[in-house]
């Protein structure tokens, strides 16, 4: 029996030297986790694009002058006013980079009546032979190619703002110009005489600032403001000879316009940061 008591006396014993003697090993290291910072891949068009606009313009003419034969001098029309039109156009560009495209464009303006007068002194025959006031109406068009450079001045998500200018010429073409003089006293007025109108390219540039939505990757639309100035040239024609009786001034535009582009580069990817979630220290026990 005191064999069996001293045997599991020694068992006991054993065990608990080797509890002691595990809790006065060293803890072992592990090594913390590892996070990267997460990366979006978002897809974005570049290279080769076509684009299509449509717009609303409030023209102003700074002015216009009309050549007196008799006296051969110019003067200015007394009053001269240019309406507002509509504009459709069209273009192929290139995005260079992310920040910095450019392109060609195309665009027709519409109609945009002129109406004008003159005051004078009166006609050596006809009705108007006192002080006379010239109603004179007419109306302009003109084709719009202009080489075009923009540049990204700030991104936030689908939303891009952008600002550029633009250089070229326009094809003005003048309709033919019905004069009337009309006596101030009142009475019959003279018959109505028409001058043909001029046509010609005028030297022009353009501001443009706006901002593009991404609608797809490959697909923008366009929402802007254009601000262009045409040269003045020759309005109407002399009656008496080959020459151009009538001249304007500059033709200033304000356009509110918008439009769409789809660009041929495909979707590549670039890689965008996110900002990680905070990491939470961990805690051994």
């Amino acid at each position: 029996m005191r064999k069996i008591f001293l045997a599991g006396t020694a068992m006991l014993l054993a065990g608990i030297g080797a509890t002691g003697a595990a809790d006065v090993l060293p803890p072992v290291y592990v090594e913390p986790p590892v996070y990267e910072a997460p990366v979006q891949h978002v897809s974005s068009a570049g290279g080769w694009y076509l684009r299509g606009d449509v717009g609303y313009s409030w023209n102003k003419m700074r002015g216009a002058n009309f050549f007196q034969g008799g006296l051969g001098t110019y003067r200015a029309f007394t009053t001269a006013s240019l309406r507002s039109s509509y504009s459709i156009g069209g273009g192929v560009g290139y995005q260079a980079t992310d920040k910095l495209r450019g392109d060609v464009t195309l665009d027709y303006f519409s109609k945009a009546d002129f109406r004008g007068s003159t005051r004078g002194g009166g006609a050596a025959a006809g009705a108007c032979v006192g002080a006379c006031t010239s109603t004179d109406i007419s109306g302009v068009t003109g084709i719009s190619l202009l080489a075009n450079a923009y540049v990204d001045l700030y991104k936030k998500g689908r939303f891009t703002f952008y600002a550029g200018g633009g250089l070229g010429g326009t094809h003005v073409q003048w309709d033919k110009l019905a004069n009337t003089s009309c006596p101030d006293a009142g009475g019959a007025c003279d018959p109505t005489q028409y001058h043909g109108g001029a046509a010609g390219w005028r030297f022009t540039y353009a501001l443009m600032a706006g901002a593009s939505i991404d609608v797809t990757c490959s697909l923008k639309a366009d929402v802007g403001y254009r601000y262009r100035h045409i040269a003045g040239g020759g309005m109407f024609k002399s009656l008496t000879s080959q020459g151009y009786q009538g001249y304007h001034k500059a033709i200033k535009s304000h356009e509110v316009r918008g439009g769409l582009r789809y660009g041929f580069g495909g979707c590549a990817e670039q890689e965008v940061y996110i900002e990680p979630a905070p990491i939470m220290p961990v805690v051994y026990k």
